[in-house]
């Protein structure tokens, strides 16, 4: 009989692996993506708390890379960064930064 984990746990946890234990190289994100060809960065800094938004505005700063207030992130310019900056454009500042 195949053992059930508890509800509520996930399968696998960021930064651990099954057999070495804890890296805090694993499941981090910086937020920086280097593309080859795009010299343009979008620098983006979350200037208005999310509490109180929607859940799915949350998610999408989230995706940003970005966890608190006052954080700034850097992002190549590109349509899907671009479609998740306008939908939560209200919470961000955006700079333009040209390579």
């Amino acid at each position: 009989m195949a053992r059930l984990r508890p509800l509520g746990r996930p399968h696998a946890r960021p930064g651990w692996s099954s057999d070495s234990g804890w890296s805090p190289h694993l499941g981090r994100h910086d937020g920086v993506i280097d593309m080859v060809g795009s010299a343009n960065k979008l620098k983006v800094t979350l200037r208005r708390s999310v509490i109180g938004r929607t859940p799915k505005h949350r998610v999408i700063v989230r995706s940003l890379g970005l966890r608190r207030m006052h954080q700034t992130v850097v992002h190549p310019d590109r349509p899907e960064v671009r479609g998740m900056i306008r939908k939560v454009a209200y919470l961000l500042d955006v700079e333009e930064q040209v390579q």
